[in-house]
């Protein structure tokens, strides 16, 4: 069977043994016979507790948001065409981020815990229905990133006044961790709250998958060909946009993994976008549950957020593939 055949029924099997991983490791580390019998029902309460209630869900919960930003990664790439381009080019992850810190921002969580996330779900919605609106009015992929990074800009700095004008340091370090990114003390509710909408994002993307690979023979050839172009980023911006919006509902903001992935799994499809996309999706989420892991096993006093450790990585992981390519336009051909 060639690398191909084999990548994603590989990366399948490696993201379950990660996640079973998850749950033998952490501060306390647990025997394989004690795992197997909390899974059974058949241990104690604690280990029951453990493992079906703190390390189960966290894992679960990384590897979710890392196949959404996976897949959202590499459907923009190539949508755009752009190896730079990740889910957070087109503003949908700061506006989800804004509508979680615009609740914490007003104490609005004392009402409902469920208020954080439904506000990350509408900013993520209605960026998607802003850049939705510029794909169906634009025939300019460039027009359309413009618009991405000035909704970006606009809600970073949104963002930043909230905290500059937080009523209290409480408030502030909600925002702030909010912000940095983190699958600690998420729960089976949390993981179905956000599911849907990261489900309902990636069957879209994974729908119009074709006309990725389309569009790598140029606007005018993928017209050409049958392609509604305008359509075709409609869908993507949407499937997108639902996606980012429930990784960040979930786990705050993590960057980097929806950029890094793509780059490593496309040499492997044969720079296909299509088949790339089930692929990043499986090795982002792999990536996120081992980083994970790599949090909870780390010997600091206050746990790293993961979005912090994932961008420690991920930066110099995308500088060290760049640099393994002689120009970008190399890397899209």
């Amino acid at each position: 069977m060639t690398v191909r055949a084999l990548l994603i029924p590989t990366l399948t099997l490696a993201s379950l043994l990660a996640i079973f991983g998850a749950l033998l490791l952490g501060s306390t580390p647990m025997e394989l016979p004690r795992v197997l019998a909390a899974l059974a029902g058949m241990a104690d309460a604690a280990d029951r507790t453990v493992v079906w209630q703190i390390r189960l869900p966290r894992a679960l919960a990384a590897f979710v948001v890392g196949l959404a930003l996976g897949g959202s990664g590499a459907a923009l790439q190539g949508l755009l065409r752009n190896p730079l381009a990740e889910p957070g080019v087109l503003g949908v992850s700061a506006s989800a981020a804004l509508g979680a810190t615009f609740t914490l921002y007003y104490g609005l969580v004392a009402l409902s815990a469920w208020l954080v996330p439904l506000a990350a779900v509408a900013g993520a919605l209605l960026a998607t229905m802003l850049i939705a609106a510029a794909a169906i009015r634009t025939s300019s992929i460039v027009t359309l990133i413009l618009i991405g990074v000035g909704l970006s800009s606009f809600a970073g700095a949104a963002m930043s006044l909230l905290m500059n004008l937080a009523p209290n340091p409480f408030s502030l370090a909600d925002m702030i961790n909010w912000m940095l990114g983190s699958v600690a003390n998420r729960s089976f509710p949390d993981i179905a709250f956000s599911a849907p909408f990261i489900a309902v994002g990636l069957f879209i993307l994974y729908a119009v998958r074709k006309g990725l690979t389309a569009l790598t023979l140029g606007d005018e050839a993928a017209a050409g060909v049958g392609l509604d172009l305008r359509r075709q980023r409609l869908l993507v911006v949407a499937g997108t946009g639902l996606a980012t919006g429930g990784a960040v509902a979930l786990a705050g903001t993590i960057g980097f993994v929806g950029i890094v992935t793509p780059h490593i799994v496309r040499p492997l499809v044969n720079y296909d976008p299509a088949r790339s996309l089930i692929p990043s999706a499986l090795l982002a989420g792999l990536i996120l549950v081992l980083a994970d892991i790599g949090v909870r096993l780390l010997p600091t006093d206050i746990e790293l957020k993961l979005g912090v450790v994932a961008a420690l990585f991920g930066a110099p992981a995308f500088v060290w593939i760049a640099m393994q390519r002689r120009t970008i336009s190399a890397d899209q051909s």
